[in-house]
């Protein structure tokens, strides 16, 4: 009993040692992550980028931190004080929850949960609280007209997010992030779900807010949007959590359509030699890399549509796609059956 005990308080720690490791490397990431971004889009816009704190600037986000840390963490008179304190902190944390059912390595994940993806496009739809309660909660005109943006694009994108996913569901015939990665062991899905694909990347851009889907905070219209009266603290809670969202979306997209930890494999054909050793924390982090690099060369190449054509893309383009994967998939999986009765 004793035994049972104790290797039950070990397993615990062990749980719990993993979830604060990938807790403080996603936050850790999220935040130099913006150091990140400046660099690479002051060499791919030909200007220069953060250069002078330290040997290519790497000091420049530690002395960002520590300004917000110390800078004024100022509420308006005006705004509803509870919930313009909550909105940052939903907006930082619902996405970061969904880091606890992101399966790194085979060995290196919080949880294995059979819903893993429906607990990704809840939090997702979670998120948008954020956003709403910020722009009511700051009665500021600006801030409401973002919170109402993003509100009508986050119904937009998700409702075809999750039709594009289901695809990936019905080929690995589970909702575990797990068992879509092993399910890819002899080829990735980016083949037979490339319209999915498509449509869950140009959705995950937008549940994110990243450019060119940031009209919640365009600050051209809105001056800075939902965030436009916050600073301090709270305004970098917000903008870490923007970046844990890049971070999420990009090791979702390598899960659900790259294989994961897996080594290349496409069309039931493997890409990498047997007799090459596998390192699977290498493969998801630069894979999840890759993409990380394609949200900020979308910043840098693309400019920002207006409202009317986004929310028209969502609905007149990217849901009839989605809906014609999801149709193909199931039309090809049924076509695959064994016919009942036959020989």
């Amino acid at each position: 009993m004793n035994t049972l005990t104790y290797a039950n308080i070990f397993t615990i720690g062990i749980a719990m040692l993993k979830a604060i490791i990938i807790l403080i490397a996603t936050v850790a990431g999220a935040g130099l992550l913006s150091w990140i971004e400046r660099r690479v889009l002051g060499w791919w816009q030909d200007r220069y980028g953060p250069n002078r704190v330290g040997p290519f600037g790497i000091f420049q986000f530690g002395a960002d931190m520590i300004k917000l840390f110390f800078k004024e963490d100022w509420t308006p008179p005006f705004a509803d004080v509870f919930i313009f304190w909550l909105a940052p902190v939903i907006g930082m944390s619902a996405l970061l929850f969904t880091m606890a059912v992101v399966p790194i390595t085979p060995e290196w994940g919080i949880t294995d949960s059979q819903v893993g993806l429906l607990f990704f496009l809840a939090m997702a739809g979670v998120a948008v609280y954020a956003v709403l309660f910020a722009g009511w909660a700051s009665n500021s005109k600006y801030a409401l007209l973002g919170g109402l943006r993003s509100a009508a694009q986050t119904l937009s994108y998700e409702v075809f997010m999750g039709i594009a996913l289901m695809g990936v569901v019905m080929l690995a015939n589970s909702f575990s992030l797990y068992t879509i990665i092993e399910a890819q062991k002899d080829g990735w899905f980016i083949v037979p779900q490339f319209l999915g694909f498509c449509a869950f990347v140009v959705a995950g851009v937008a549940v994110a807010h990243r450019s060119p889907f940031d009209l919640p905070e365009a600050e051209q219209e809105l001056a800075a949007g939902f965030h436009t009266e916050y600073a301090g603290i709270k305004w970098a809670m917000f903008f870490v959590g923007e970046y844990v969202g890049v971070i999420l979306v990009s090791a979702l997209t390598v899960i659900l359509f790259f294989g994961g930890w897996q080594e290349p494999a496409l069309l039931g054909y493997k890409l990498w030699p047997d007799f090459l050793p596998v390192y699977p924390f290498i493969w998801f982090a630069l894979k999840t890399s890759i993409f990380i690099m394609l949200f900020i060369l979308i910043r840098a190449a693309l400019p920002r549509p207006r409202y009317d054509q986004i929310m028209d893309a969502g609905w007149k383009f990217f849901l009839p796609l989605s809906l014609a994967n999801l149709l193909i998939t199931a039309a090809v999986i049924l076509l695959q059956q064994p016919v009942a009765g036959g020989a």
